[in-house]
């Protein structure tokens, strides 16, 4: 086996520590950092730069939009204020109380020795409607009249409102007399009072009795 002599050992030996010489390789390794740092450093600047382009895009777009929003708006409060009236309205429609079918009731009453003089109707939230009647009753026996007027009313009303109450305020006789189908009659003169619920449902139209009558076929 030939012999070999390595007469360059220390010199290589030299080169191979300069290799590694900690000073060489923290400079690498700092190199490698600072380039890391660097390529990091533009990433982040790119992507500052794009956000930024897409929030100056966005600010674009909605300084276009932004006037139909704050229409948008000014219109749906606009919309929510008729909303709010047209509920206040509809509560005020169903709440009221119909005076026409109260009064042709009464009208139906009057006979020809009762007069009505004074008719006054009030609705209040918490007591309900009340009707006050100021009139005159003529006959033989006036006092009987009136209480017949006031039981027709009590009768006709409480066909659709049960709870009704029609009572005298006043009922005195007077010293005067008039001509009922051409007799002289005393009267006496009586105030009736017309009581109701809070706000009683109105009256609906009675279904018609009619019915159609089948035609006869021609022979």
């Amino acid at each position: 086996m030939p012999l070999q002599l390595n007469l360059l050992h220390e010199e290589i030996l030299q080169q191979r520590q300069r290799k590694r010489d900690p000073l060489k390789l923290s400079i690498y390794a700092g190199i490698g950092l600072g380039a890391l740092l660097v390529l990091n450093y533009l990433w982040t600047g790119y992507r500052v730069l794009e956000g930024k382009s897409h929030l100056n895009w966005v600010q674009s777009e909605w300084s276009k939009i932004e006037p139909k929003v704050t229409a948008a708006q000014k219109r749906a409060e606009e919309l929510n204020g008729i909303i709010s009236t047209t509920k206040t309205l509809d509560t005020y429609i169903d709440r009221r109380f119909y005076w026409a079918p109260m009064l042709e009731k009464v009208a139906h009453c009057v006979t020809p020795n009762i007069q009505i003089t004074a008719l006054e109707g009030a609705v209040e939230d918490d007591k309900g409607i009340t009707i006050t009647l100021d009139g005159v009753a003529g006959g033989r026996e006036p006092r009987g009249v009136a209480e017949d007027f006031r039981q027709m009313l009590l009768e006709q009303i409480g066909k659709e409102q049960p709870t009704v109450k029609v009572e005298f305020k006043t009922l005195e006789d007077l010293d005067t007399t008039v001509s009922v189908g051409g007799n002289n009659v005393t009267t006496a003169h009586f105030v009736v009072m017309v009581g109701l619920d809070p706000f009683p449902k109105a009256a609906e139209p009675a279904p018609s009795d009619r019915k159609s009558k089948p035609r006869k076929e021609e022979s």
